[in-house]
């Protein structure tokens, strides 16, 4: 094993991840959800913990993992969530209830991301989640951004598509587009941007206020 993925691997078996979420994760997978790893989910909930998220929206629910790791790094946050598909929203709201969150710290809403975000407030929250349909990311990723306060962060796991992303080769529209994604971002004045290797990966991306 070359000594880049012993790392890798290491940092993905380091993660513990609380009961309540492996429960989550066990539904998840029944349902045929692809939640994010553990690795993963401890990166965001550092996230949302140093930002002292308190509104947060996420895209895409994975049955509720992703949204136990981001109210894990923030006690106090009220979580907004967005699914297509029904199932996977009752098995967060499941996951969510095991978890004793209160009901007030949540909100499930069901539809096409592409319909709901752009009827939601802009500057209004800290934290943006993206991990709906891939073919859609720039297009959420620009909502998230207009959503997110200044300061806040985007952040978009499975960046790196399986390795794909890095790989001149693969040039399909998806892979492509979360090329561009990364390289049109970090180039960004607008964004302060960095790439996670551990886990799916993950893209942060922090607005510039104003006056930095």
């Amino acid at each position: 094993m070359a000594e880049s993925d012993a790392i890798r691997r290491y940092a993905l078996e380091a993660a513990v991840e609380p009961e309540s979420i492996e429960r989550a994760r066990a539904r998840a997978v029944e349902l045929g959800a692809d939640p994010i790893s553990a690795a993963v989910g401890a990166q965001i909930a550092v996230v949302t913990a140093a930002t002292a998220a308190l509104n947060i929206v996420e895209i895409g629910t994975g049955a509720g993992v992703s949204g136990l790791w981001l109210l894990h790094g923030s006690p106090r946050a009220t979580l907004t969530t967005i699914d297509i598909e029904p199932e996977h929203l009752a098995a967060a709201r499941t996951a969510f209830t095991e978890a004793k969150i209160p009901a007030a710290r949540s909100r499930f809403i069901t539809g096409r991301a592409a319909d709901v975000l752009p009827r939601m407030n802009e500057a209004s929250y800290d934290i943006v989640l993206v991990d709906a349909d891939p073919e859609g990311v720039i297009e959420y990723v620009e909502h998230g951004l207009r959503l997110v306060r200044a300061g806040g962060t985007v952040l978009v796991p499975r960046a790196l598509r399986g390795g794909a992303v890095a790989d001149p080769v693969r040039r399909d529209p998806i892979t492509t587009a979360f090329r561009s994604l990364i390289q049109e971002t970090q180039a960004s004045p607008a964004v302060l941007g960095a790439l996670s290797i551990v886990g799916e990966g993950l893209l942060q991306l922090t607005t510039v206020p104003a006056e930095h």
